[in-house]
């Protein structure tokens, strides 16, 4: 992934490609005739589409399909050489495709008229506090933001002003620290088993949390600040009772894209309940695709899928058990239990994520099978990158977001803060930025990381 000025010039083919073809939809409308209107809209949005994914594919996709293809022929004795596409992936251009290719579906379903004035679009496709990594924003419910006069408003200030602070304090305290453990294990899946996989897969689960959490809250107080509403990309996702809820919870506006965009088109659920497996599991496997062009992301992806099928046809198994025992389904600990078992499906899937191969994905997972209870006795657990005091620090780190996001479900934070005196609140504040100083700037030479979404 590469932030460089020369790459804007795709950015800019995407966006002016985007603008042309939904002005030539709406040409279309026009036409008289309906069968021949409609033709003449399906070829333009197949044409944009094809100009937009194919500037995608030839740099995220071309080189895992070129060697994927050379491998395949391999097997039955067939070698050939394809050249690799030796270009960095554009910083972005993932988030800002699907962002081109919503609105021109908008346009040709009708949800919004097509944008006259290229200014403006070209701000839609690119808003700046998004762009590098979301939430991915629909034509229809963004458009419309831009004609809309914005004045200053303190307490919106304010609010998207808090919301930036929280971002920035759970990115450089929590999620970077947890980083350090989890880049030393996954980086050397050889060389760990037991307990020290298990805990760095767990730091993992939380930090790809916090770190893409914290640019979402960044880019929605940014947003806030300017006047602009967008999506609240993460709602408590590690307290979800099942898979279906996790993903209504998780990365928010890339599901809801994929829901519109890919789901509902498919059939959804309209056509019986094979078709909607089959449904369920494309998008899954899209969306691991879309993640990277790796095996270890469509075997993600593919895993999400296996949950919610699974999920589906084991719900009557489920409800007959749940009533032949009489079991309190509101019951505190049941619900805890749902918790739980989402949450470990969920932290194994990541594994898939994280490994750099599939191969070492398949190395962490046998390690973890290794009960090793000394590391926590001689030491060894604080030498993967955090000492005693940061490992403590990252614990504590994670226990916090885990109080706000249970607080979170029934109160708005920055709400109730701003009902407490003013003493108060500035207590709050000062000490929060003291805490992302001090406790963010740990470790000689440190620079904090790369935000995890922004490679995709």
């Amino acid at each position: 992934m590469r932030a460089n000025p020369k790459y804007i010039v795709f950015i800019a083919t995407s966006t002016i490609i985007t603008y042309l073809t939904g002005l030539l939809i709406e040409n279309a409308n026009k036409i008289s005739n309906e069968k021949r209107a409609m033709k003449l809209k399906k070829f333009w949005v197949i044409s944009s589409f094809s100009s937009n994914l194919g500037i995608l594919f030839l740099f995220k996709y071309y080189n895992f399909f070129n060697v994927s293809l050379v491998r395949g022929l391999n097997i039955f004795g067939i070698s050939i050489h394809m050249p690799l596409f030796r270009y960095l992936l554009p910083l972005g251009i993932s988030f800002y495709t699907l962002q081109a290719l919503s609105y021109i579906i908008d346009v040709y379903r009708k949800d919004v008229v097509a944008e006259r004035n290229l200014g403006k679009l070209a701000l839609f496709v690119s808003f700046f506090p998004q762009v590098v990594a979301g939430p991915i924003e629909k034509s229809k419910n963004m458009l419309h933001q831009f004609d809309e006069k914005h004045v200053f408003d303190y307490e919106r200030v304010k609010n998207g002003l808090l919301l930036m602070l929280w971002g920035v304090f759970v990115k450089i305290v929590v999620s970077d620290r947890l980083a350090l453990l989890v880049n030393t294990v996954y980086s050397k899946p050889n060389n760990y088993k037991g307990f020290t996989i298990l805990i760095a897969t767990v730091f993992f689960t939380f930090q790809i949390y916090l770190d893409f959490m914290s640019y979402s809250d960044i880019a929605r107080g940014a947003a806030q600040v300017l006047g602009f509403k967008i999506t609240n990309n993460f709602k408590q996702p590690y307290l979800s009772k099942s898979i279906k809820e996790f993903w209504s919870r998780w990365h928010i506006s890339l599901t809801s894209w994929f829901k519109d965009y890919l789901y509902f088109p498919l059939g959804g659920n309209r056509r019986g309940k094979l078709r909607t497996y089959y449904n369920i599991m494309i998008v899954f496997l899209v969306s691991g695709l879309w993640h990277g062009a790796t095996f270890n992301f469509i075997v993600w992806g593919g895993l999400h899928g296996l949950y919610q099928i699974t999920g589906y046809l084991t719900k009557p198994i489920k409800e007959k058990a749940i009533k032949s025992f009489k079991i309190n389904t509101e019951a505190f600990s049941f619900k805890f239990l749902q918790v739980i078992t989402t949450f470990m499906l969920v932290n194994f899937a990541w594994i898939f994520f994280k490994a750099d191969t599939f191969l070492n994905a398949l190395r962490i997972i046998k390690n973890s099978f290794y009960f090793n209870p000394r590391v926590f006795l001689d030491g060894s657990i604080f030498k993967l990158g955090l000492d005693s005091k940061e490992f403590i620090i990252a614990i504590v780190g994670i226990f916090l977001v885990i109080i706000v996001d249970l607080m979170q479900k029934k109160w708005n934070l920055r709400i109730q803060l701003s009902k407490q005196n003013i003493i108060f609140r500035w207590t709050i504040y000062i000490s929060v930025i003291v805490v992302i100083l001090i406790l963010g700037m740990y470790g000689p030479g440190y620079s904090m990381k790369q935000f995890i979404y922004s490679q995709f």
